[in-house]
């Protein structure tokens, strides 16, 4: 099934670009594994690198800097295969003052005085929220 027609709901609220990028690699990965969970994975990881969810969507990373969005995505081979806490889709190696921004934009209480692991921990419950009450 080409991905289109299966974007999921975040992606649906994305830019074309992250769209673009999505389905792409979610096609080529069908080709090559087959329909299911692991072409989803592949896609999702290939958008962490250019782009972060930020509430219910995707937005480019800042200042177009792209590469793993996490410790779980800059591992390569069997090691990343063996699963993992990832953060979901936040920038975890974008700067303090980037997640703080982003904090803020999300409403994140407590904000100022939490630590960079706070903060992408903070984030990742905020985007959780904001796309459980967009899907509803």
């Amino acid at each position: 099934m080409p991905a289109k027609e299966e974007l999921p709901s975040t992606l649906q609220r994305s830019p074309k670009k992250a769209q673009e990028t999505w389905s792409a690699t979610h096609d080529a990965a069908v080709e090559q594994y087959g329909e299911g969970e692991r072409a989803h994975r592949t896609a999702f990881s290939s958008l962490k690198h250019s782009f972060e969810k930020v509430g219910d969507h995707w937005e480019p990373k800042e200042d177009g800097k792209k590469g793993p969005s996490d410790a779980h995505a800059a591992k390569r081979g069997a090691r990343a295969r063996r699963g993992g806490q990832t953060a979901e889709g936040v920038d975890a190696n974008a700067s303090k003052a980037h997640l703080m921004e982003l904090a803020k934009r999300l409403d994140v209480r407590g904000r100022s005085r939490m630590t960079k692991a706070e903060l992408v921990e903070a984030l990742m419950k905020a985007n959780r929220n904001a796309t459980a009450r967009a899907r509803s």
